[in-house]
């Protein structure tokens, strides 16, 4: 079947609020060699999205302008070199740009096919978030098996995944969250506590609860809110693996000490500058790690909601609501 000439995506004329988007019509997206082209037929919503959308995360200058870093879809055409897929294939992948749109050109080292018995929105809640989590908490912390780990945010969309992907390694997991509600889905999700940021001190919960030894590792985006707190909570040769800012990118008056008395490693990453080679190697992780741990159910991702594409506004309010547990997803083929 032929191509459209045009397809609808999400346009931001300006930077601002959720209200700044609207749909509209243009091009299909050129395929450039090692790419494949996706009909999409859901779209993940994430943080990098909404901070895009306000003006704080510009796009790479060879990235698609348009929002959204991860789609599912069906794979409609083949860029020069590309043998990894075929036309007709059903793949999720981890776009650089471009994914709030009819059809998505992604690299093909990026993508992966649907675990078995997936449909689009829940293929399409996987990559953004997978490939984070594996990415900080496995491959940068080195979180193994019979290690612990504070998980922060953790009825996000990368908490959730996080939670689930940490306790079937075999890791002990702790995890905040903001209400007693979204803790018990922490407990749910494999948690052995949720703490209640706001009734609860997280650093004496934990110590607490590790008998004064504290964990392994923190993956944190909060940032500078809780950089101190996080050092406290870490056990000897601990690593804090910082993934995000929303409590602030500038630490000061922080006690640094622990540091060098516990011989803790700080570390941290965004995934969109990372190299194609680079996130090719994630995806090859995940293909042989964990896509069978989805297929057997072992985990799975969380959607709160799916909404029609035409209701974006809605879902960037929403994320930006923080009432979620999981994964928005918007869905092109609903």
């Amino acid at each position: 079947m032929p191509l459209p000439a045009q397809m609808r995506f999400v346009d931001l004329p300006t930077f601002g609020g959720p209200e700044v988007m609207v749909l509209a019509t243009g091009p299909l997206p050129a395929v450039r060699p090692g790419e494949i082209l996706v009909r999409v037929g859901a779209a993940g919503v994430n943080r990098p999205d909404v901070a895009q959308r306000s003006g704080n995360y510009p796009a790479p200058k060879d990235a698609s302008p348009v929002l959204g870093l991860e789609i599912a879809g069906e794979v409609v055409a083949l860029g020069e070199g590309v043998s990894d897929f075929g036309i007709g294939d059903k793949v999720c992948a981890l776009a650089n740009g471009g994914g709030y749109a009819e059809f998505c050109a992604v690299p093909a080292g990026q993508a992966l096919p649907w675990p078995k018995g997936y449909d689009a929105v829940m293929a399409a809640a996987l990559c953004e978030t997978f490939f984070t989590v594996w990415a900080n908490l496995f491959q940068m912390a080195g979180l193994t098996e019979g290690e612990s780990v504070l998980i922060h945010g953790g009825t996000s969309g990368i908490g959730t995944t996080a939670i689930q992907l940490a306790r079937a390694f075999g890791a002990t997991v702790y995890a905040t969250a903001g209400s007693k509600e979204k803790c018990q889905a922490c407990e749910r999700l494999g948690a052995v506590r949720g703490i209640d940021y706001r009734t609860e001190d997280f650093a004496e919960v934990v110590k607490a609860e590790t008998g004064g030894k504290g964990v392994d590792v923190v993956l944190d985006m909060i940032g500078a809110a809780y950089f101190e707190k996080n050092l406290s909570v870490l056990a000897k040769d601990g690593c804090l693996s910082i993934i995000a800012f929303l409590g602030g990118n500038v630490a000061e008056k922080v006690n640094l000490s622990p540091i060098m008395v516990k011989r803790l490693t700080v570390t941290g990453s965004t995934m969109r500058p990372r190299t194609a080679e680079e996130k090719r190697a994630i995806r090859d992780d995940l293909s042989g790690q964990v896509w069978p741990l989805l297929e057997a159910g072992t985990v799975a991702p969380v959607i709160h909601a799916a909404l029609p594409f035409a209701d974006v506004v809605e879902a960037h309010r929403l994320m930006e609501s923080s009432s979620h547990i999981g994964k928005i997803v918007l869905n092109l083929d609903g």
